[in-house]
């Protein structure tokens, strides 16, 4: 009997330290499972929708019509002399503006002082011309003649022209016939003519007489 628990205690002792070091070991850890996270909540900030219909959109208005244009390339007197003109080459007719209403001379400022030398020469040259002219004649300045004092000086200038193209060659006579056309051009190319132009319901032919002063003489092409 003792010779056999003696056997049993042989085979089972080295099974024994294992099994308690087996029961005593700490269980390792598994690895763990990533898992998507949810999602996260919207948020206002989120839920706001960012692109081009949240830039604030103003009104805006032309500064034409906010501000008044003021004279910059054209000395005060040469500018001064530059209305007289308009007043005279295209004044109103019926119930369209003037150059002085469509401000012509402010549009001719702003022109020839963006353009070429040679036109700029030529308006400086005519402008000073007619200013010392009146001066000489009348004592003083071309602004401040009466109709019939300015007519004493334009109308000697005026040459017939039977084309467009056919400038004198004085160069006085061409800048009289320059600048007419050009008072003329940005008169009837402005806001105020095409505004009166709707109004009335007429429109400008070639054409088209009208009674001003000096309207007829300097331009024989309108009469066809």
């Amino acid at each position: 009997m003792k010779r056999r628990n003696f056997v049993q205690n042989l085979l089972l002792a080295p099974v024994a330290p294992a099994v308690a070091a087996a029961a005593t070991q700490t269980p390792s850890p598994q690895p763990a499972i990533h898992q998507k996270p949810a999602t996260e909540p919207k948020t206002p900030v989120r839920e706001r929708p960012w692109g081009p219909h949240d830039v604030p959109k103003l009104d805006l208005t032309g500064v034409d019509l906010t501000g008044q244009p003021a004279p910059h390339y054209f000395t005060a007197a040469q500018f001064a002399t530059l209305r007289k003109l308009g007043a005279l080459f295209v004044p109103p007719l019926k119930s369209n503006p003037g150059a002085l209403e469509a401000q012509a001379p402010e549009f001719l400022d702003f022109l020839i002082g963006a353009s070429p030398d040679d036109r700029q020469n030529l308006y400086r040259f005519g402008l000073d011309s007619l200013d010392s002219q009146s001066r000489d004649q009348f004592q003083k300045p071309f602004c401040d003649l009466d109709a019939q004092q300015a007519d004493r000086i334009l109308r000697p200038l005026l040459v017939v022209r039977p084309w467009a193209e056919d400038f004198p060659s004085d160069p006085l006579q061409k800048f009289i016939a320059q600048v007419h056309e050009d008072l003329r051009t940005a008169t009837m190319n402005s806001r105020e003519w095409a505004a009166a132009s709707e109004k009335s319901g007429r429109h400008f032919t070639r054409g088209f007489r009208g009674s001003g002063y000096y309207w007829f003489p300097i331009d024989p092409i309108s009469q066809g």
